[in-house]
């Protein structure tokens, strides 16, 4: 290698190097969370302090159109065809999707999120939005086929699967000892705002 050909390479290692150990770090930054489960600890103007349920201390600022809403438990039964419904589902042992829990929209929230993805409430866990086409009563649960603009799925019901739906709420719910789920963003200067919070009602945890 020539002199020259020796110093003109260098300079391009030395880029490669950097870049690659941007790369690794960018890889290696934590994901920003999207939503916090946990207890409400206090409240205090437009600061909302919360306890997740992994113990971390997490303050939100609370958004000024903050929707608020309360989560109630129903009945395994009061899923029928036509009801739009979020599922929470991991994959069973024989492959299909067993739910970790069912929340049926009210028809005014119909269409809220239509589809499937990837979900953070357990590993492997995924969020359907859709239509309950069928429902089929087995001897320990429910089969639905749930349908939506892409695709379908079947997701077994087991008769002790946690089944919420929504109910109005207002800011004046958010008060120190609820159970919520607080969907955030981090804003510019690093800290977190909620703009939609789930209460659970009479204690409940909201199981989504």
């Amino acid at each position: 290698m020539s002199v020259q050909r020796a110093t003109f390479t260098r300079p391009l290692i030395a880029v490669a190097m950097v870049a690659v150990s941007t790369l690794s770090a960018l890889a290696q930054r934590a994901p920003v969370p999207t939503s916090v489960r946990g207890t409400i600890e206090s409240v205090n103007g437009d600061t909302m302090q919360v306890k997740a349920r992994g113990g971390e201390d997490v303050k939100l600022h609370i958004a000024s159109d903050v929707n608020v809403s309360g989560i109630t438990r129903i009945s395994l039964a009061d899923i029928k065809p036509g009801s739009f419904v979020g599922a929470t589902t991991v994959p069973g042992p024989d492959g299909g999707a067993n739910a970790v829990e069912v929340h049926v929209f009210p028809e005014s929230m119909r269409g809220t999120g239509e589809g499937s993805r990837p979900y953070d409430l357990k590993p492997n866990s995924s969020m359907t939005n859709a239509t309950v086409s069928e429902s089929v009563v087995g001897n320990d649960g429910h089969t639905l086929l749930v349908k939506y603009k892409d695709g379908e799925k079947k997701v077994f019901v087991a008769d002790n699967t946690p089944v919420v739906t929504f109910v109005p709420g207002d800011k004046s719910d958010l008060k120190a000892g609820a159970k919520v789920i607080a969907f955030m963003k981090q804003l510019p200067d690093g800290s977190f705002e909620t703009n939609r919070v789930s209460i659970g009602r009479d204690g409940l945890t909201p199981p989504m």
